[in-house]
């Protein structure tokens, strides 16, 4: 009988071989090092999809079509052509087709993140390209294209073995700077490597104890049911644990890789951003810099995810590279001006993007709830507040901001409506009760405060 692989087992081999494999890449020259990164994805991608392979094989060259037919539109057509091949891909099933495993799934969800970057990328550089004809200069514009990509580059990128199936994202231009560094062997790799990794068994351990004593299973029994309150509460807190020690582990094992390879480095002279790469010019010549760092495929800030006070901040500090592209492609395109409703789109396309799982759109659309509640509070409350009562404020705030994510991290997990809604009614459906107080209270307070202030003039002239 054959036995299967576990895929927390095919993906721990993944990040675990390409540390020293990315060491290895900093001796090869710029064909080479692309060549060999394309092989090695390709190699990875057909062993862990095999057939399926074929689908993120049609996204790719579908794009390539379209930034060849249309450089103008591209942005938009690549969105519409990778988020319907989403649809697609996802009810293959429904057109008598095998489904996709979910090795091919991670691929196909990293490689949409490019091909939409790569589409505007791609656009700039011919939009900066007519500037510097028709002004006859340089155009000043930081970590642009300097030509457009072949279909072998194209190819290249979107297979590089680096964040094939765990992330981070990182833009085409940050994958040709790899390319191209003048000297890789000089450049940090261990010492970043060690301290990105030095956490990881203690995030592996905590996922594995604390997940055996709180399965997600046993949410769903009705055993869990006869549990009191406070047991069905807490439950949620341990399953949030869980979900952030996986991904943790995950992410800062991808990141190493990367770092290993040098992928992402940046004098720090050029204040990269989480998948944007560098904002400023800086100099690539390894003899002008001293310090370097891996900002541009930082994917997760363990710290401030648990420690930031906000529901809009927790965002900013999990799965970086995401959220910058959310930002910069989702977000200024939105079909809303107000912030909220801005945001409760971007999450709708962000829960979209993770698949069809009607928990993953309940939890993303409880987060402008979320946010709606703490900015009311804010404005009603914090701003009356002296040092004092901010700072107690703030410690309420942050308990409130980790029992949401605990709240939305259920849907995320149990997938399916009825589950979720079911965990949310044995605990009352208590953080939207309580987001909708806040916004309540918020209204009724700021009422009162804009009260004494027509009043207070009307005292004056007394």
């Amino acid at each position: 009988l054959e036995t299967k692989i576990p895929d927390e087992a095919v993906y721990l081999g993944y990040l675990v071989a390409s540390i020293p494999v990315g060491f290895l890449f900093r001796y090869l020259s710029p064909p080479v090092k692309q060549g060999a990164a394309l092989l090695l994805g390709l190699s990875v991608t057909v062993a862990t999809c095999n057939i399926h392979a074929l689908h993120s094989l049609v996204t790719v060259i579908g794009t390539w079509i379209i930034i060849k037919s249309s450089w103008r539109h591209a942005p938009a057509l690549c969105l519409s052509w990778t988020f319907l091949y989403l649809l697609f891909f996802r009810l293959v099933d429904s057109f008598g087709l095998p489904k996709p495993s979910s090795f091919a799934n991670a691929i196909q969800l990293i490689l949409t993140l490019k091909l939409v970057s790569l589409a505007n990328e791609v656009k700039s550089f011919h939009v900066e390209k007519k500037q510097e004809v028709s002004s006859f200069s340089k155009s000043p514009v930081i970590g642009g294209l300097s030509q457009e990509p072949s279909v072998y580059d194209i190819l290249s990128y979107s297979y590089c073995y680096l964040g094939l199936m765990t992330g981070p994202f990182f833009r085409f231009q940050t994958y040709v700077d790899w390319l191209k560094q003048p000297s890789p062997l000089s450049l940090p790799g261990w010492t970043p490597c060690l301290q990105r990794l030095k956490l990881v068994p203690v995030y592996g351990a905590l996922f594995l104890a604390v997940n055996s004593l709180f399965p997600l299973n046993y949410v769903r029994t009705d055993e869990f049911l006869d549990h009191n309150f406070f047991f069905r509460f807490f439950y949620m807190v341990a399953v949030f644990f869980v979900f952030r020690m996986r991904f943790y582990a995950a992410w800062c094992g991808a990141e190493a890789g990367f770092i290993s390879a040098g992928l992402g480095c940046y004098p720090e002279k050029a204040l990269s951003k989480p998948g944007g790469g560098p904002t400023v010019n800086y100099s690539p010549d390894p003899s002008a810099e001293k310090n370097y760092d891996f900002r541009t495929i930082q994917n997760i800030d363990c710290y401030n995810t648990d420690f930031c006070v906000k529901v809009r901040h927790g965002m900013r500090y999990w799965n970086m590279t995401v959220q910058w592209w959310l930002h910069h492609y989702i977000y200024p395109n939105a079909p809303f001006r107000a912030y909220t409703l801005r945001a409760g789109w971007t999450m709708f396309i962000s829960a979209y993007w993770h698949g069809l799982h009607p928990g993953y759109y309940l939890s993303f659309l409880t987060i402008p709830l979320c946010i709606a509640a703490e900015s009311s509070m804010e404005v009603a409350v914090r701003s009356r507040l002296g040092p004092g009562g901010q700072k107690a404020f703030d410690w309420v705030h942050w308990f409130l901001k980790m029992r949401a994510y605990d709240y939305m991290c259920m849907g995320f997990v149990l997938l399916k409506a009825s589950d979720t809604i079911a965990y949310w009614t044995s605990i009352y459906f208590i953080m939207h009760v309580v987001a909708l107080c806040c916004i309540i209270a918020g209204k009724v307070l700021k009422g009162g405060k804009r009260e004494q202030k027509v009043e207070k003039p009307a005292q004056k002239t007394d």
